[in-house]
């Protein structure tokens, strides 16, 4: 396996991560969602980072927005998906609401979601105006992953899923706000639905590593939903994400085959099931034309 699939065998770490810089001659941060064991299992020889996003609640639970995930279900995921990673840096997002009305409202719940998962830090969406709650975060010792651009926990009051960066105030928005969360103290910040030019521009300023999602190749990582990114979805595909495998469609012939052998009685089979006696081998006697019936090897009795 090359060093550009695994990085390493040992646990990765916040500072490992946060000295990930592409400039600095590092290898790029692979992030990845996941939001069970087996998932987690799958990815943690090759990324980086997990990220147990609440994107779940769309990708999962069927959802048309994030909003309805609550701070629960962020806790089982995320201690799900805790439990299948080995070496990856687990992150997981918090959850509309559980931040938003004060630092001492965030931080209570952030740490309840790294005592209840075991995760290593959290996700917090918000620009400047978060800036103050990450500095509270971070000052009582919990690791904050920033997330700045098209946010979709806002994406209501944001007009919707565009591109962001495209005026120039908010392209001073997107910069002053990437300068303060590093300020405050976050170790990564996540550039998601920004205009390229804008995105590399903030890579280049700061001193964390950025991890982008329809954003630049620039960055110092990228990130995507595992299930869009293995093409598990077959009616929509984001502008930004690239299909590495077509498992819908690999799952669509799977249950084809499926259906076709219970209805066509050739499943399950004999030896699918449990207490049927295996079929008694039958052997030719190839001197009197005779066949019998016998156990196969049969061992010899005395006086024979």
């Amino acid at each position: 396996m090359s060093n550009l699939t695994s990085i390493t065998n040992e646990k990765i770490s916040v500072p490992a991560i946060r000295a990930r810089k592409v400039r600095g001659g590092a290898v790029p941060i692979v992030c990845l969602t996941a939001y069970s064991k087996p998932m987690a299992q799958l990815l943690d020889p090759h990324v980086d980072v997990i990220l147990v996003g609440d994107s779940v609640g769309m990708v999962v639970y069927g959802f048309e927005t994030t909003l309805p995930v609550t701070l629960e279900m962020m806790i089982d995921h995320g201690a799900a998906v805790v439990r299948g990673a080995r070496r990856v840096l687990v992150v997981v997002d918090m959850p509309f609401a559980s931040y938003q009305l004060s630092p001492a409202q965030a931080y209570q719940n952030a740490a309840r979601v790294m005592a209840e998962t075991g995760c290593a830090a959290v996700k917090i969406e918000g620009g400047i105006e978060m800036a103050d709650t990450v500095a509270f975060l971070t000052r009582r010792g919990i690791p904050v992953m920033a997330h700045i651009g098209l946010m979709p926990q806002s994406v209501s009051a944001a007009g919707g899923y565009r591109a962001h960066g495209r005026d120039e105030a908010e392209a001073h928005y997107l910069v002053q706000s990437a300068r303060k969360l590093q300020d405050a103290g976050a170790f990564a910040i996540v550039i998601e639905g920004t205009v390229e030019p804008l995105a590399a521009r903030i890579t280049n300023e700061l001193e964390i590593p950025t991890i982008g999602i329809g954003a630049s190749p620039a960055c110092d990582g990228q990130v995507l939903v595992t299930d869009d990114m293995l093409g598990v979805f077959q009616d929509f595909k984001p502008k930004f994400v690239r299909q590495f495998a077509q498992i819908g469609e690999q799952i669509t012939t799977a249950v084809q085959e499926y259906t076709a052998a219970v209805r066509g009685h050739e499943f399950p089979a004999p030896e699918h099931c449990f207490g049927v006696k295996p079929l008694v081998p039958v052997t030719i006697n190839m001197q009197d034309n005779a066949t019998s019936a016998k156990p196969t090897p049969q061992k010899k009795r005395s006086g024979r």
